[in-house]
């Protein structure tokens, strides 16, 4: 799984795994859309206006927390 973060364009993207076929992009809302395979596996989920939709208690930072582990990691989203 990888989450990749662009901020010219403020859109992140949660990739579950490669793309192995052609794939159909879900729009769910106008924030939020979806890439299905033809057998209904998610591929990725790609977030429009991502600082807004990822920021937590700590503004500005995603934070990637392992609950098993209980180890976590940050990563500063930066703004336009």
């Amino acid at each position: 799984m990888r989450l990749t973060y662009d901020p010219r364009h403020n859109i992140a993207y949660l990739r579950l795994q490669e793309k192995t076929a052609q794939v159909e992009t879900v729009r769910v809302s106008e924030s939020l859309n979806v890439d299905l395979a033809p057998d209904g596996t998610v591929y990725g989920i790609e977030l429009l206006n991502a600082n807004e939709q990822l920021r937590g208690r700590e503004a500005g930072k995603l934070i990637v927390e392992n609950v098993a582990t209980g180890t976590s990691a940050e990563v500063d989203l930066l703004k336009n």
